[in-house]
């Protein structure tokens, strides 16, 4: 079984082999996965964190165990973003795609 950071960077550099548009960054001082220089999921306090959208239900793939990321102390939870414990680390690689497709299909749409 691969730690939690180690299976980050797993998904991380398949997703990167897989597309020259995917390439590794930072967000928020942690290591993170872009798609055109854009922040789609990144590791953040032993959870990864994917931008999958308002509209996405996590429990629909049966994820469970996870929160909207909320950095800051004085503000709101950011609602496009859901944080994910290692609970469901089998399922990351699959929310990456998840939300590597949705960075995709948003890329150039007004928000």
């Amino acid at each position: 079984m691969h730690t939690a950071e180690q299976q980050f960077q797993l998904i991380a550099e398949k997703l990167s082999a897989e597309d020259s548009s995917v390439t590794t960054g930072k967000m928020m001082s942690s290591p993170g996965i872009r798609y055109n220089d854009k922040v789609f999921a990144f590791y953040y306090r032993e959870t990864m964190v994917f931008r999958l959208g308002r509209a996405f239900d996590p429990t629909t793939i049966g994820v469970h165990d996870y929160q909207l990321l909320s950095p800051f102390k004085t503000k709101p939870p950011l609602v496009d973003w859901f944080e994910v414990t290692p609970t469901h680390i089998q399922q990351w690689e699959v929310l990456a795609r998840l939300a590597l497709e949705h960075m995709r299909d948003t890329k150039g749409k007004a928000r």
